[in-house]
């Protein structure tokens, strides 16, 4: 099992940064892959960025590619997302979710953290 609390959203101006950080507990976080996900009003979730296990190859939706980065560091068991050059689309819950190592679905997830955009 592992346990995931997002923070760090909050309200910026378009144009502005944040950097989501994601503090996980439990089983051995270092085996886990780790993505940022986001659902606003009225859409569906989608896949934002992600890191796996090993720390290599993130990858990242295009929408978001050359603005946002995903970085962990295992001995913080913490997953972050450095959002730059914000947009009023780019408001949304955004999640942490996990999966075992190279396993397809992300099985657990965190409560969310509210972004929001202003133009």
């Amino acid at each position: 099992q592992v346990q995931l609390v997002e923070s760090g959203g909050g309200l910026v101006e378009a144009g502005g940064s944040l950097r989501l950080s994601c503090a996980a507990s439990g089983r051995s976080f270092s085996n886990y892959g780790m993505g940022w996900f986001r659902q606003a009003p009225g859409k569906e979730r989608e896949f934002v960025a992600g890191i796996r296990w090993t720390g290599g190859s993130p990858n990242y939706a295009d929408s978001v590619k050359g603005r946002f980065t995903i970085s962990r560091d295992n001995a913080k068991n913490a997953v972050y997302l450095q959002m730059n050059s914000l947009k009023p689309e780019d408001t949304a819950v955004y999640y942490c979710a996990a999966r075992y190592r190279e396993t397809l679905s992300y099985a657990y997830w965190g409560q969310g953290t509210q972004v929001t955009v202003s133009s």
